[in-house]
């Protein structure tokens, strides 16, 4: 198991397809990898901080698909958590970390310090990019995060019960997820946040 959390990309790797270093990082037969920000942040982040062009940022929204169903095919287990906290408890997060000693002022950087005002930017592409890359083969699987431990407790409980392994038919205790904060993505008119 290993946890992947890419920097910005290289000028080198700006220049390259933009799933390639996330294909670098794939993991082998009988490993798990987590991104930690994975290559959504294409669907996201970058269009709302200008960080893409509109025409990557479509090329992208039309690739992902079949990216996925590629990997899908391929046999790769692929699990996209979306974690959904409210608009005030991200905004307590933060302060949190800008009044507390150095030890979590890091966990700040540019873009955090720009969330807050763009809030309503980044549901809407959320939104969109629920809409147009929740597929059967590899869904959204949102995650209600006001209580980060509850999240990792019950986001942990989904993967366990969601994958093949030895021994997993006996388990010591519930592996279901708690409803009421691990939910698949579904189309509705109104916003999960």
């Amino acid at each position: 198991m290993r946890i992947v959390a890419l920097p910005k990309p290289s000028e080198v790797q700006k220049g390259q397809w933009y799933f390639q270093r996330y294909v670098e990082r794939l993991p082998n037969p009988d490993e798990i990898t987590f991104f930690d920000r994975s290559w959504y942040n294409r669907a996201v982040v970058e269009p709302v901080m200008g960080f893409c062009s509109e025409h990557q940022y479509h090329g992208f929204m039309q690739q992902v698909r079949e990216f996925e169903h590629m990997l899908y095919e391929d046999g790769v287990e692929l699990v996209k958590f979306w974690f959904s906290i409210s608009k005030q408890v991200q905004e307590d997060g933060f302060q949190s970390r800008r009044v507390n000693p150095p030890l979590k002022q890091w966990k700040i950087g540019p873009v955090d310090e720009q969330v807050q005002e763009h809030w309503n930017m980044y549901t809407k592409y959320k939104e969109k990019m629920f809409s147009k890359t929740h597929m059967s083969y590899s869904p959204w699987i949102i995650v209600k995060a006001n209580d980060k431990k509850k999240a990792r407790y019950e986001s942990m409980r989904y993967v366990l019960s969601s994958l093949d392994y030895n021994g997993r038919d006996d388990p010591c205790t519930n592996l279901s997820p708690d409803p009421d904060l691990v939910v698949r993505y579904q189309r509705s008119n109104k916003s999960i946040d």
